[in-house]
């Protein structure tokens, strides 16, 4: 792997998408994320691409060092934690039951580490050589939004996965900003974690106009927040590892 790294890291960062693009489509569309077999799938994936970043000491170009320094520079993330809980909205309940509420909500936790890992860290840094960093930016995020199409090969329905697109879409550029300007992926990871397992929680039987409101404030506080983050002016040696 280190040789394909090496040679092209776009491709080898798309290679990475792909195989849990796939992986998703399969299990998911077979099993449900309430399955162990997610779960064991994702922490492959998981360690597999940690072990990889850890073997070749590039953690602190994917922003797995530590949290930023000064995160009032980021307003302490707060819009990313207000909307963190925004599939909480429309009520609570769950997804499933005993067990496969358990392994779904581990599962949901490795999908916000590996995306976030492969998307914002993988993907966007290889392109940023090439493309420049506003380019970088546009890409990475649509990706992320475009990847959540996978949910039609699951069973979904089509108004819900509109709906997903766009709003994967708007977090990808929060997630993408974030990143950039705190040179730190931990914030992050900790919001998509936050998202996928609240979603797990969400009253499954609430109305489409609250998930409609939610991709409405989402887009919104992406426009506000990102114009902020563009604007921050860049710090040096933003993360701690502790």
């Amino acid at each position: 792997m280190r040789k394909l790294y090496e040679k092209n890291e776009i491709l080898f960062a798309v290679i990475w998408i792909l195989v849990y693009c796939f992986a998703s489509i399969s299990i998911r569309g077979n099993l449900g994320d309430e399955s162990i077999w997610m779960t064991v799938v994702l922490l492959v994936i998981a360690l597999g691409v940690t072990v990889f970043i850890k073997k070749n000491h590039l953690e602190k170009k994917y922003g797995l060092t530590g949290w930023p320094r000064n995160a009032k520079r980021y307003l302490f993330f707060i819009p990313m934690w207000i909307l963190a809980t925004g599939n909480l909205w429309g009520g609570t309940g769950t997804a499933y039951d005993g067990a496969g509420q358990i392994y779904a909500v581990i599962s949901m936790l490795l999908v916000g580490y590996v995306e976030e890992v492969i998307f914002r860290g993988l993907l966007f840094k290889a392109l940023i050589p090439k493309d420049g960093i506003k380019l970088a930016i546009i890409i990475s995020s649509v990706t992320f939004g475009m990847g959540h199409i996978i949910n039609l090969f699951t069973g979904q329905a089509d108004l819900t996965t509109v709906i997903q697109v766009f709003f994967a879409i708007a977090w990808g550029f929060i997630f993408t900003l974030v990143f950039y300007k705190s040179q730190s992926l931990i914030p992050g990871i900790i919001a998509h974690g936050l998202i996928d397992v609240f979603s797990l929680f969400a009253n499954g039987s609430r109305h489409y106009m609250t998930a409609w409101i939610y991709m409405g404030a989402t887009i919104l506080i992406a426009i506000v927040y990102g114009i902020y983050l563009v604007r921050l002016p860049e710090a040096s040696g933003e993360t701690s590892s502790h």
